[in-house]
């Protein structure tokens, strides 16, 4: 079991052995801390759901559109950031990968106190906005409102997670989210359960674990000498630098903004079905949380592979770890679809007791089930891509998939249905729509693969030109 362990103890330089081997070990730790991280949105769910009633639930559920679509600067940061330092890693050049990481802190500052100040300045009209129900409004104000002032835990928590990635080191950011994982437990039935806080509890719980995850992990940083330098004068931005970073990760940045506006612009279809169809819409976000940990963790396991083997000069080997890699994701989003068509009902209902409820979310996840399969080809190509230095692509085809396929697609349906039964529309459009898109994703993400191009996009072609 000591042995066992050291494996996933070492930081992995993804340039030698087995490529499989690697992306194995290197994604397990990666896995866990998936687990573990959508554990936090979850325990809050049930424990609202549970305490408070279906309102609540829905009140914090109908925040995480727009909190998905002010996080998209540190999202674009945070790939950048792995990108970049995984192929100065696998290239071995220790300046440059010294500044980058102090440019990253840098900039997540910056991008954290914009944050701060804007987006408590906007939360109310972006609710009001989006129809939010008068019913749940102001609990969704005090409940985004204090997720956004204490943001910068969540940020610097992921950039610096990236970072570690991007570096071989995926084990150290789990052991902190697991140790953060149990306290917002702990901190959720203590604020919800015993002092009565509502969802104000739930965000305070999450704000306070996500601050000592970051502060575990910016401690960990000082430590890792034997890779990289940190002193103040690495916190210095050149344009240069930013510009890298930017590139590296505005694409990906640019592509959850495209999903958080696809949210907002549908958000108005899932409240007009009112706080039953919300509460459901929470749940089976949870639910597809879960379902969608492996692809993601393949995703950005195949990201940092790429990065390092293309810094290393090595295309052979990662075009064989991306296939063998993305094998092995499908394989594990077969048995999770199988797992959720036997157990849905069963996973439903630890949110809530309310048998309406329960049905429609059982209906809405089966829709989506199949689409967990299309989406493990999609994250591990991508992830693969994005690796290698095309960050562009990817980006693209959520713009092909989302805005000229998943969003019209869900109003036409929705128009197309509407009954004096069902004066709203089919609410299985909402979800329809999201399958149909995926599966399109699958298939063009496949094909600009094999094109190839991506091949050509590597940072360290040029990668002295930054000093």
């Amino acid at each position: 079991m000591k042995d066992i362990m050291s494996v996933f103890k070492e930081k992995s330089d993804m340039t030698v052995g087995s490529p499989i081997n690697t992306i194995v070990v290197f994604m397990i730790p990666m896995l866990i801390g998936n687990v573990a991280q959508q554990m936090y949105s979850t325990v809050d769910s049930i424990i609202v759901g549970r305490f408070v009633g279906d309102n609540a639930l829905a009140a914090v559920g109908s925040t995480s559109s727009i909190f998905n679509l002010l996080l998209v600067m540190f999202i674009g940061i945070s790939v950048g950031a792995s990108i970049v330092v995984s192929q100065y890693f696998g290239a071995r050049d220790r300046e440059n990968i010294s500044y980058s990481i102090g440019c990253c802190i840098t900039l997540t500052a910056i991008a954290t106190v914009l944050l701060m100040i804007f987006g408590t300045m906007v939360s109310r009209p972006l609710l009001e906005m989006l129809q939010t129900p008068d019913s749940i409004i102001d609990w969704s104000v005090t409940y985004l409102n204090i997720m956004l002032i204490g943001v910068g835990g969540m940020a610097y928590y992921n950039i610096l997670c990236g970072i570690m990635r991007g570096l071989g080191d995926s084990v150290s950011p789990l052991k902190y989210l697991i140790f953060a994982t149990f306290l917002n437990i702990v901190l959720d039935l203590l604020f919800v359960a015993v002092f009565k806080m509502g969802v104000a509890g739930v965000a305070y719980a999450t704000v306070i674990s996500q601050c000592l995850s970051a502060i575990l992990c910016i401690r960990k940083m000082f430590r890792m000498k034997d890779i990289f330098d940190f002193d103040i004068k690495h916190l210095k931005c050149t344009k240069e630098r930013v510009n890298l970073i930017i590139k590296m990760g505005l694409p990906s940045g640019l592509t959850q903004m495209i999903f958080s506006l696809a949210m907002v612009i549908m958000q108005p279809l899932t409240n007009s079905h009112g706080e039953l169809l919300i509460a459901a819409n929470v749940i089976i976000m949870r639910v597809d949380g879960f379902a969608m940990m492996p692809n993601m963790s393949f995703g950005s396991a195949m990201t940092t592979f790429s990065g390092q083997n293309v810094g290393a000069g090595k295309y052979d080997r990662v075009l064989d770890g991306a296939k063998k890699g993305t094998m092995i994701a499908i394989a594990t989003s077969v048995i999770i679809t199988t797992l959720i068509l036997m157990f849905g009902r069963n996973l439903v209902s630890i949110f809530t007791d309310t048998p309406e409820l329960i049905d429609i979310s059982m209906k809405m996840l089966t829709i989506l089930a199949v689409g967990y399969i299309s989406m493990s080809i999609t994250q591990s190509l991508s992830g693969v891509m994005r690796g290698a230095g095309d960050t562009l692509t990817p980006m693209w085809i959520s713009i092909i998939t989302t805005v000229i396929i998943r969003v019209p697609l869900a109003y036409i349906w929705t128009y197309a249905t509407k009954t004096p039964q069902m004066p709203n529309g089919d609410m299985s459009a909402l979800f329809g729509s999201l399958l149909i898109s995926w599966i399109a994703g699958a298939i063009i993400t496949l094909i600009f693969y094999k094109r190839g191009n991506w091949k050509n996009k590597a940072i360290n072609n040029n990668i002295n030109s930054i000093t």
